[in-house]
């Protein structure tokens, strides 16, 4: 949930953002992996090295590796960081959050007396697996399209606009769809599993997400005289 946003004007020393990134999102990662693995001193010994019975658990460790693979791949591949550095106290804030999380969620999804609800769900973890990769492939397209327009080494800001990409199209109402698009993943995995702390995650994160796209709207507003008004900072018309 776009954690270099996080502390990244304050003060103290530094750290490159590439190193918080990868830290950041290679921790829920391999953390997710250990529950889902069920490795030793997770739950009872009579588990260990089991695997769950119900597909959509099996399903949703895909989609958790698959999103924070992405992040990875992103941060080294893709991401041109307009402030290079954040203080070295905020990388173990941002690994609280995101590793708690990550745990948190892996811990009950993975639990051995998970069980997903029987009433008409395998419909419902399909739209929401579609809901999930819709979200991921535009959060990946609004990143491309704002990579392209920083050259290396520049920290020009200019008006993003939307591309040839129709998952750029949001742009006409939206200044930060990366995040809306972001929002959608989260809403689907909460779809899929069903999960409390799934929820709790990604209401939080539309909490935080929402602060950081109205400061952004608000400095889009402020920089451009000619920024779009029918833009709203991170859902079309309402917020």
């Amino acid at each position: 949930l776009g954690g270099g946003e996080l502390g990244r004007l304050e003060g103290g020393r530094k750290v490159h953002l590439c190193f918080v990134f990868l830290t950041e999102y290679g921790g829920p990662l391999l953390l997710y992996l250990m529950f889902y693995f069920r490795v030793p001193f997770i739950y009872a010994p009579k588990y260990d090295f089991t695997t769950s019975k119900h597909w959509v658990v099996h399903l949703a460790c895909m989609c958790h590796s698959f999103h924070y693979l992405k992040r990875l791949l992103e941060t080294l591949f893709v991401h041109r960081f307009s402030h290079g550095t954040m203080p070295l106290r905020n990388i173990f804030k941002n690994c609280t959050y995101y590793w708690g999380f990550a745990a948190w969620m892996a811990y009950y999804i993975n639990h051995p007396l998970y069980t997903p609800p029987p009433t008409i769900y395998g419909q419902q973890v399909r739209i929401a697996l579609i809901i999930f990769l819709f979200c991921q492939v535009g959060n990946f397209s609004i990143h491309i399209a704002l990579r392209n327009l920083r050259p290396p080494g520049s920290k020009t800001r200019k008006i993003p606009y939307p591309t040839k990409n129709p998952f750029t199209w949001i742009f006409l109402l939206v200044s930060c769809p990366n995040y809306t698009y972001e929002l959608g993943s989260w809403f689907g995995f909460t779809l899929m599993t069903q999960c409390l702390p799934v929820a709790f995650f990604t209401a939080v994160g539309f909490i935080q997400m929402t602060v950081w796209a109205k400061g952004k709207h608000r400095s889009y507003l402020k920089e451009f005289r000619d920024y779009p008004p029918l833009r709203s900072p991170i859902l079309p018309f309402v917020l």
